[in-house]
């Protein structure tokens, strides 16, 4: 199974505009840095539209963040990507006469919801701010080392 790259495609997508807010960037612009391709990108942007996290104008190279990065938590971009989407699936499929089978979906099912609430918790305290910020530090570093 392939895991998705929705949300962090659309959190490099974000911060990818407010880095570059002053020139015009095509979703074919922002595709080459994401290395996918355009459509991929047009239809990740639709779902930040959609979600109020960035404005488009149709036919215009010109997307903008529709709220400041400080005001766009990295959980809301999960919700704009993947939905509620669970982050754990469990296998309904187990013995129930097997002391394993019989007990696995409930203990796991446990534990999975309390990941899920640790992650979620984390995602909210995260801010697209925030991952600009890392990103421009760590540029900056690389190019000091040349």
């Amino acid at each position: 199974m392939r895991i998705s790259t929705r949300f962090s495609d659309s959190t490099h997508i974000l911060a990818f505009i407010e880095i570059y807010q002053n020139i015009k960037v095509s979703s074919e612009v922002i595709a080459s840095s994401v290395e996918t391709s355009a459509v991929v990108v047009r239809r990740l942007m639709g779902n930040l539209r959609e979600a109020g996290l960035i404005d488009t104008k149709q036919g215009s190279a010109e997307p903008k963040l529709a709220k400041d990065p400080s005001q766009i938590t990295l959980l809301d971009v999960y919700f704009a990507t993947e939905g509620n989407k669970p982050l754990f699936e469990l296998d309904k499929k187990t013995n129930p006469d097997c002391i394993v089978g019989g007990n696995i979906q409930e203990v796991l099912g446990d534990y999975y919801e309390q990941a899920k609430i640790a992650a979620q918790r984390k995602l909210n305290e995260t801010t697209l701010k925030d991952v600009i910020e890392t990103i421009l530090v760590k540029q900056k570093y690389k190019d000091s080392q040349k």
